[in-house]
């Protein structure tokens, strides 16, 4: 059995080591304490995610995905960052994708035990096909769960670049990965549950990468999300707004134009500024790598 004694996701927090003779306004004021400390953990930790962006970004470029791989908690939070993706970035689902142990079913019913095999781990990044283009990131609080250790070991033997984030400042130095993104958030308000302070930092975390590598490649414009593509009333909603932004065009303006694009917002926009039509503004967005501001600019 592995020794986690003396990990810090598993050590004892003094400050709420009462916890339970407090108030319940006391209780919520120590977790609310605690969660303060979060931010500042992943701050400190800024340029090595910035180095794990440009690894994401670059990947995208060259067709690759990033796969992210969990146990628990550290699962959950990697596929929910994937799912998010292709609403907000008009990515395609196979862009970002999320590998918990467990498989789907493992999303809604704890199946803690699944974590200790790791060439369970290692199948199931063979399974996706990995290539040298990928990109892996494993995802372990205490940062020695063996599934994902399996997992970043498999996708090293077959070339991928590989990102580790754990909140285990014990461990970190001998995860074999390319980039190791360590916020040091503390012990848990409850002793060894990580879904608390280490799982906000982990959503953090993962935030950022996706976020800032969509950035990366052109599907943010100024800080509005101009690949998403309008298929709900709230996401048409803003589909028109963002139009209007950009454009100045009126809300039936927009909506029109809209419906010409097919609901892609940026390939409306193309269409206002080059006074083309959709198929056009899909080429024109293909070979300019789908930058919308260089369009744009050299419009201006």
């Amino acid at each position: 059995m592995l020794d986690r004694s003396k990990l810090t996701t598993e050590g004892r927090n003094p400050r709420s080591k009462d916890i339970d003779l407090k108030s319940t306004l006391e209780i919520v004021d120590i977790i609310n304490a605690e969660d303060r400390l979060v931010a500042p953990a992943v701050a400190k930790e800024g340029r090595r995610i910035a180095e794990a962006v440009d690894m994401i970004a670059d990947a995208f470029h060259r067709g690759g995905r990033l796969i992210y791989v969990g146990a628990g908690t550290s699962g959950r939070l990697g596929v929910l960052d994937a799912s998010e993706c292709p609403p907000t970035f008009g990515a395609l689902p196979a862009m970002v994708q999320g590998i918990i142990a467990g498989g789907a079913g493992a999303l809604v019913r704890s199946t803690e035990g699944a974590e200790d095999d790791p060439d369970e781990g290692r199948e199931a990044v063979s399974r996706k096909r990995v290539k040298e283009r990928d990109v892996v990131c494993g995802i372990a609080a205490c940062g020695m769960t063996p599934y994902v250790r399996g997992a970043i070991q498999r996708a090293r033997e077959l070339g991928a670049a590989t990102i580790f984030v754990t909140c285990a400042p014990e461990v970190a130095a001998d995860i074999e990965a390319d980039v190791v993104i360590n916020p040091v958030v503390g012990p848990e308000v409850i002793t060894g549950s990580t879904r608390m302070k280490a799982g906000t930092a982990t959503k953090l975390v993962l935030n950022t990468l996706t976020t800032a590598a969509m950035i990366r490649i052109g599907k943010v414009y100024g800080d509005l999300m101009v690949d998403l593509r309008a298929t709900s009333e709230k996401l048409r909603d803003r589909a028109e707004r963002i139009v209007m932004e950009v454009t100045g065009l009126s809300r039936g303006q927009a909506r029109k134009l809209l419906e010409q694009a097919e609901g892609h917002v940026k390939a409306a926009i193309v269409m206002h500024f080059r006074y083309v039509g959709f198929k056009e503004a899909q080429a024109l967005l293909a070979a300019h790598g789908g930058m919308l501001r260089k369009m744009i600019e050299r419009e201006a």
